[in-house]
């Protein structure tokens, strides 16, 4: 199974790669057009992958379906591990929409200029794709041996759905951000932004760089006031420890839904691959909208709902819907989404008609 692991592992660093060194090599501000073009992209592979995963297990490439699920204690074929990867990757998409609202929040209260926002989050990613790795071979451990935790994972996502439900977002200035506060307490932050650096050296030459290209060099208090040769980080830096830290937070709850489907390892890690690369251009797409999308969270909701009645009524749903058992699944959280995003455009529209 490692040369499984070592063929996909290569071929989205191979992506990353060639979406870094190559597409966005010089910074510039994403367009629409451009992230709808990659959105495309990604969604594409994921859901082409399921192709690669069913002729996979079916024929038991490089060790693939070989072991009991450990969810439901069946041996995943070709057909039933097609459907649980899409069934993962759809719950783990529409999940990572809701990261999008916290992301822009974080972008406009850090005033983060719009041509570096896509390297902030191209590296926010890389490391979100590390985190969930380590988070996703802990919880298949789990349940491996422990077939008790789905129950808690199942009521851990039914109180989660239900505090998304009744609690408002509230945006918060980061100045009251406790990550930043630490931030702040242990590393020198410049004031101003550094080109599209992380990092700045008192008296080195990137200490003077024009914070957008072509703008004006503003001197810098904090660098100034700083010996010579000392590291600080750049306020770009503190929005990619955000970033980092909010799709920590989200892991927490998207991580236990996966489980809700199944703890194949590879399923697991695939799914939740696929969804975050394509994060980037979709919050390119969607940032400037997210305010047309207001049914969208509360249908996010109702999916966790489901998925965590799913991981505690898993036994008796199956005797009741037998083999569709999974396409049913996968059927009513994409009915579940279609109908939070066509009520919010269909509101969205009668509320500009009346307004006019």
């Amino acid at each position: 199974m490692i040369w499984a692991w070592l063929i996909f592992i290569g071929f989205v660093l191979a992506m990353l790669a060639l979406d870094l060194g190559v597409f966005h090599r010089k910074s510039h501000t994403v367009g629409f057009k451009e992230s709808l073009g990659w959105s495309a992209v990604w969604i594409t592979f994921g859901l082409l992958f399921s192709v690669a995963v069913y002729f996979a297990y079916e024929n038991h490439w490089c060790g693939l379906g070989v072991t009991p699920d450990a969810v439901d204690g069946v041996i995943n074929n070709g057909k039933l591990a097609a459907t649980k990867y899409l069934t993962g990757y759809v719950v783990e998409k529409s999940l990572s929409v809701d990261n999008i609202f916290v992301i822009a929040m974080v972008f406009g209260s850090l005033a983060v200029p719009s041509q570096y926002q896509h390297r902030v989050l191209f590296w926010g990613i890389l490391g979100a794709l590390l985190l969930r790795g380590a988070m996703i071979g802990i919880g298949a451990a789990l349940v491996q041996n422990f077939h008790w935790v789905l129950y808690v994972f199942g009521a851990f996502l039914i109180f989660t759905a239900i505090k998304m439900l009744v609690m408002e977002d509230k945006e918060e200035h980061p100045e009251n951000n406790p990550v930043v506060r630490w931030l702040k307490r242990f590393f020198p932050v410049t004031r101003d932004y550094h080109g599209q650096h992380f990092f700045v050296k008192a008296g080195g030459e990137w200490a003077h760089e024009a914070p957008v290209p072509g703008a004006e060099i503003v001197r810098d208090p904090v660098v100034e006031a700083t010996v010579p040769g000392k590291w600080l980080l750049t306020p770009l830096a503190v929005a990619l420890v955000l970033v980092e830290v909010t799709d920590l937070i989200f892991a927490v709850d998207s991580i236990p839904a996966i489980f809700a489907i199944t703890a194949d390892p590879f399923l697991v890690f695939t799914s939740n691959v696929f969804a975050i690369l394509g994060l980037r251009s979709l919050y390119f797409a969607l940032a400037g909208m997210i305010a047309k999308f207001r049914y969208l969270k509360p249908a996010l909701s109702l999916v966790l709902l489901l998925v965590g009645v799913k991981m505690l009524a898993a036994k008796w749903l199956k005797v009741w819907l037998g083999d569709s058992f999974n396409l049913t699944v996968l059927g009513v959280i994409l009915a579940v989404l279609a109908t939070g995003v066509v009520t919010s455009l269909i509101v969205g529209k009668q509320d500009e008609e009346d307004a006019g």
